[in-house]
């Protein structure tokens, strides 16, 4: 598989998701990323489908399929359920998955030195477990800010601390081009020309380009990322909020309601919303934000919709996958 060709890697935040993806990637022959979080998948477990990495990759690795590269997205200190400096994290990745994306920015968002030391820190510690791991280097805009001459300094860094062989590793870099992502929308404001700088210091130093946050854009914003040179871009939250928008369509108000409670009391919508947001107000965008967050919770799987709703999803999901693939 060239990693090259993957243009989207998909977070896989329920098992109707995984499953669709398993199936696509192996009917059309086309070859994609997952990248599970770890508050979604971790050594320890996470929300979707209590699936711990070990039985995450047992599950895939039992499909059999040549199409699909396993990524961690955002691994490392202070990225999972609780605080912790992310070693044990690592070393399970490092046994398991095809990339590691090392990412200490949220730790130490005031401290640049300090992030880069912890990255090649990171790398080094994988490269002793698994020398057949590949990275991925940088972190997103609402994570830290980064310019283009802040990227060069990075990478330059990193070739310098890292050496030539094991920064040949580093498969891609993160770029920043302005979006983010705030309720379930795509905010922020893309800015094409910062987008072609970055790209350029990436090809300076020979590394794929990787934009995150690319949730809810538009097939013409998609294609000129690409147009413009971009070798890939994560989408994760928006196939929750599709699925969670499918299963609401097929609930009673009754069921609705109930949803909302749990979706509310598990305050997973924190993270997407600001101090102006009354869920009371907005208790199906609630559900929206973070109603995927709950389909491995007992409540909601007793709930028993009355129809195959997973067989709608599964085939609603491969047409949203079909029409990413037609940009």
């Amino acid at each position: 598989m060239k990693i090259k060709d993957i243009k989207f890697f998909i977070g896989p935040v329920s098992k109707n998701i995984m499953d669709t993806i398993i199936d696509f990637s192996t009917k059309e022959n086309i070859q994609l990323g997952v990248i599970p979080s770890r508050r979604q998948i971790d050594y320890d477990g996470g929300y979707v489908n209590n699936w711990n990495t070990k039985k995450f990759f047992n599950f895939l690795k039992n499909e059999n399929n040549k199409n699909l590269i396993i990524e961690r997205d955002h691994g490392g200190i202070a990225q999972g359920r609780y605080y912790d400096n992310g070693t044990l994290s690592l070393y399970t990745d490092a046994k398991y998955f095809d990339i590691i994306h090392i990412d200490p920015w949220y730790h130490y968002k005031n401290d640049f030195q300090r992030a880069l030391d912890e990255t090649v820190d990171n790398i080094r510690f994988v490269n002793k477990i698994s020398p057949f791991c590949q990275f991925e280097i940088g972190t997103e805009e609402t994570i830290y800010h980064f310019d283009d001459n802040m990227l060069d300094y990075m990478l330059n860094y990193l070739i310098y601390k890292l050496g030539e062989e094991l920064f040949s590793k580093i498969v891609y870099c993160v770029i920043q081009c302005g979006t983010s992502l705030k309720n379930t929308t795509n905010t922020g404001k893309f800015d094409v020309e910062r987008l072609k700088n970055m790209l350029n210091v990436c090809e300076k130093y020979g590394v794929l380009s990787k934009e995150h946050n690319g949730d809810y854009l538009k097939p013409d914003e998609l294609k000129i990322r690409f147009d413009a040179g971009l070798s890939a871009i994560n989408i994760a939250p928006e196939f929750g909020v599709y699925e969670t928008d499918l299963i609401l369509e097929y609930m009673t108000k009754e069921q609705e309601e109930q949803f909302f409670n749990i979706c509310y009391n598990s305050k997973k919508w924190n993270k997407w919303t600001d101090e102006y947001f009354d869920p009371f107000e907005n208790k199906k965008e609630l559900i929206r934000i973070c109603g995927h967050y709950q389909f491995s919770n007992p409540d909601f799987i007793n709930m028993n919709i009355d129809i195959d709703i997973d067989k709608i999803i599964k085939r609603k999901l491969y047409n949203k996958l079909s029409k990413l693939y037609e940009i």
